[in-house]
């Protein structure tokens, strides 16, 4: 089994442009989130879809997951960078994350990469 990942919409389109050989969607694409969906909903619709979402809000996003799995629910995961991160980084931390993937390891937690 890949992951999906479902960037924020703060993260620049390269990213995805350069991961074309996976699964990576973007807020704001069709059939996904559009832009300025709130956090919670964000984690509503990544459980409902099974993607990993890929973000660099390191601020609000932990206390809406914990919010998220106090009421029951669960995400298959969340990737959360630095603020600075390169194109590159997120592209090769990515595709470590794309090789070995064990769903349990990113259910219903934050990874803090790199």
């Amino acid at each position: 089994m890949r992951p999906r990942f479902l960037l924020d919409e703060h993260l620049r389109r390269a990213i995805q442009e350069q991961l074309r050989e996976m699964h990576v969607r973007r807020i704001g694409d069709a059939g996904v989130p559009p832009l300025a969906t709130p956090d919670p909903d964000i984690l509503t619709w990544i459980e409902r879809n099974n993607y990993i979402l890929v973000t660099n809000n390191r601020t609000t996003m932990p206390r809406h997951l914990t919010e998220h799995l106090q009421a029951g629910g669960h995400v298959p995961g969340i990737l959360c960078f630095p603020q600075r991160t390169s194109i590159g980084t997120y592209i090769s931390e990515l595709r470590k994350v794309w090789n070995s993937f064990a769903p349990e390891q990113y259910q219903d937690v934050i990874q803090y990469l790199p």
